[in-house]
């Protein structure tokens, strides 16, 4: 018969240091193992199923004496009856892995989400505006929420306070939720139907947008102060005023012409082209460039290694409040914006070109499909005389 080991104490155990295997009794095959840096830790050396294993029972001193004598003994007995206690915490670690891989919460797979198609979105603005929201609206309700656990309560806790106050930034926010979600679905993050969606389901418990939302319509100058307001504008300095002028004899938004670059215009031809990432449509744009425009775009001097036509001071972009404070400045009750406004105005009042050719001036959208599906062309030098017509009654002289 084979000898046992003697039974060390708690006391003397603690005071073992060589570098090596020590057995310390209680149960067969329990070692104190301690590595050349001194750092302890329990093994069982034991037969399981004709193979000869070493397992690990946890470090010294985390792991005292007795409670390592407890586990050793545990652990003979599931080899008696049968059992790999090393196979059996393997698969253990296996499924505890494999689970967590599954585990996301509503921000780990908001950000993965950004990050897997921010890259397509027109510009960082519009990546910062997804950030933003979720940050402020959704992340309070269930950012630190496993995806799959999120149900219709926490949606609307998230939408609510701000349906029928903030509506637009609400609707946003029920949309990019719902993206979220069905990417996690996708992913197998969650399963079943999605809690943020409209259509027979949000519909019943929240009411439609158009019943809530205001419209507060741009503020835009009456069709004959156009004159004068030209006049005045033309007595003010400045790159910002330029642009101003620039943008309403263009029928531009405030953006694109902040944005725009002396790449994007051949004076050759008098056209110039708007590429589709800095277009609201999302699709390229011309615009014919008139007597007037080009007059402003020859009186423009251009900055070595900076392509833009209306540099900010710095040489940056001109900030999206810069036109307005023209404006402000003038004591004008009407915004940059509103300009396109009295455009179309002018356009359906005042004269006899047909409502698609302004619509294309201002590069709206059709929302009629069959007329969109017709127009082939973009009617340009059509277009060409209608901007001059324009420029001729907004500066008569």
């Amino acid at each position: 018969m084979a000898r046992k080991a003697k039974e060390l104490t708690a006391l003397v155990v603690g005071r073992l240091s060589v570098p090596g295997h020590h057995t310390v009794g209680g149960v067969d095959g329990l070692y104190l193992y301690i590595n050349a840096a001194g750092a302890r830790s329990w093994v069982l050396r034991t037969m399981v199923g004709g193979k000869r294993r070493h397992m690990g029972l946890g470090g010294f001193p985390d792991v005292p004496l007795a409670k390592a004598r407890e586990k050793a003994r545990s652990a003979r007995e599931e080899i008696a009856k049968g059992i790999d206690p090393i196979a059996q915490r393997t698969a253990a670690a296996s499924l505890l892995r494999a689970q967590q891989a599954t585990e996301k919460t509503f921000e780990q797979a908001a950000e993965a989400y950004i990050e897997a198609h921010g890259d397509t979105w027109k510009n960082a603005k519009h990546r910062a505006q997804w950030t933003s929201t979720l940050e402020t609206y959704a992340y309070p309700f269930m950012g630190k929420l496993l995806v799959r656990d999120i149900g219709q309560e926490h949606v609307l806790n998230a939408l609510e306070p701000i349906w029928k106050t903030k509506n637009e930034t609400a609707s946003r926010l029920r949309g990019r939720i719902e993206s979220v979600l069905d990417w996690a679905t996708v992913r197998k993050y969650r399963t079943g139907e999605n809690p943020a969606r409209w259509k027979g389901h949000l519909d019943m418990l929240l009411p439609a947008s158009s019943k809530v939302q205001k419209v507060e319509h741009h503020r835009a100058l009456p069709i004959d102060l156009m004159p004068n307001f030209i006049v005045e504008l033309r007595k003010r300095e400045g790159i910002a005023a330029r642009a101003l002028e620039f943008a309403i004899f263009c029928a531009a938004r405030s953006g694109e012409v902040r944005g725009a670059c002396w790449s994007e215009i051949d004076l050759g031809t008098g056209v110039w082209t708007i590429p589709a990432l800095r277009m609201k449509s999302g699709k390229e744009h011309r615009v014919p460039l008139t007597e007037s425009t080009i007059r402003i775009l020859n009186a423009q001097s251009r900055q070595d290694g900076n392509d833009l036509v209306f540099p900010a001071p710095r040489g940056g972009q001109l900030s999206d409040m810069t036109l307005t404070a023209v404006m402000r400045r003038m004591k004008v009750d009407a915004v940059p914006h509103g300009f396109r406004s009295t455009f179309r105005d002018w356009a359906g009042e005042r004269t006899n070109y047909p409502r698609e050719m302004a619509e294309q001036a201002l590069a709206h959208t059709l929302v009629n499909k069959v007329e969109a599906a017709y127009r082939r062309g973009d009617a340009l030098e059509k277009r060409r005389q209608m901007m001059e017509d324009w420029a001729k009654f907004c500066a008569p002289q």
